[in-house]
């Protein structure tokens, strides 16, 4: 089984920056769907943004326009990357595949606030 480490969460004010990385332990080429999930204090999780083997994204409402997801199968990383954030936004954020899940990782943990 894939072991997924996630990194590059933190403390940023709304409207700042953040790109978190997701590390798989083996190749990712052959899941076909990679997502980005959070889980914020007191609700359960939800996957905010998928993509494909070939590239192709969806976002949940709440986050597009704002967030890119993106893949290098090469290096087996999935990456987020977060614009425009906003306090509503702060939760515990994780990658895992979409449909059939991984073992879940740490998360790595973003906060947003002034």
């Amino acid at each position: 089984q894939v072991q997924l480490a996630e990194s590059g969460g933190g403390l940023v004010q709304p409207g700042g920056s953040l790109r978190l990385s997701c590390a798989a332990s083996r190749s990712i080429f052959s899941f076909n769907v990679m997502g980005w999930y959070r889980q914020a204090p007191g609700k359960e999780r939800e996957l905010v943004a998928s993509i494909s083997r070939y590239g192709g994204a969806n976002y949940v409402d709440s986050v597009k326009g704002r967030f890119t997801i993106s893949r290098d199968n090469a290096k087996s990383t999935v990456y987020l990357q977060m614009n425009n954030l906003k306090p509503e936004d702060t939760a515990v954020y994780y990658c895992n595949r979409v449909g059939v899940l991984e073992l879940w990782g740490q998360g790595t943990l973003v906060t947003v606030s002034s």
